[in-house]
């Protein structure tokens, strides 16, 4: 979990509240004219009305997006506490502000480590970083084609992927980051939701196998993107 991302999301929500206070009424205020509508309206106007119902609204989306954040915050941890955090996850949030509440906090690599005394992912080196891809290699026996013809239309060789690259190939839809992505790999080929510590260490893996399509940021997924699953050893 990225301390600096979780500081400014709670930075962000207090602004955010601290704005509804300064142009609502208080909320017991505004339930109390809206339990009394029909007087509110005789002595304060329909005005009143509007003002507190777009309040409480307010109010509640606020309470929602609140507890969406906390609820990602505590299933990054690991053992019970994270797993029944991420199943109350689940029922509160959809899945496209499940990503998002991510993001937010920093998330992508899921370690919750910097901030419950655990180790963080260490970065990789630049030498593991920018590892060149190997060329894949030729299956089958050489033609038998005249040396003359094969000179003349020797070219470079396609860089097309090999069969099972392509088959195992994850292509980056928009709000996916690479915490989701190793947690429903690891899901699919275990048969069973892997812990926090599993998927981080996924994660990560997956990270330095696509670091020259990722780039140095690796909460930052563009739609598009094709990634390679690491290797599996």
């Amino acid at each position: 979990m990225s301390i600096r991302r979780l500081i400014g999301t709670a930075t962000a929500m207090a602004l955010i509240a601290c704005a509804l206070a300064s142009l609502t009424p208080g909320i017991p205020a505004m339930a109390a004219t809206l339990a009394a509508a029909q007087r509110t309206a005789d002595t304060a106007g329909p005005d009143a009305l509007v003002l507190s119902a777009a309040g409480l609204l307010a109010w509640a989306v606020w309470a929602w997006g609140a507890l969406g954040l906390a609820l990602t915050a505590a299933a990054a941890l690991p053992g019970i506490v994270g797993g029944a955090a991420h199943g109350a996850l689940r029922v509160v949030l959809p899945a496209g502000a499940r990503r998002s509440a991510a993001l937010a906090l920093g998330l992508g690599l899921g370690v919750a480590g910097p901030l419950f005394g655990t180790a963080a992912l260490a970065a990789p080196s630049p030498a593991s970083a920018a590892v060149p891809e190997t060329p894949p290699s030729s299956v089958g026996t050489a033609p038998d084609w005249p040396a003359a013809v094969a000179m003349a239309g020797a070219g470079p060789a396609p860089d097309w992927p090999g069969a099972a690259s392509a088959t195992d190939a994850h292509v980056v839809v928009r709000g996916e980051c690479l915490w989701h992505i190793a947690s429903d790999r690891l899901l699919a080929e275990q048969g069973r939701t892997p812990t926090a510590g599993e998927v981080a260490a996924a994660t990560r893996a997956w990270w330095q196998a696509n670091a020259d399509v990722i780039g140095p940021d690796p909460d930052l997924l563009l739609p598009g993107q094709v990634l390679s699953p690491p290797d599996p050893s």
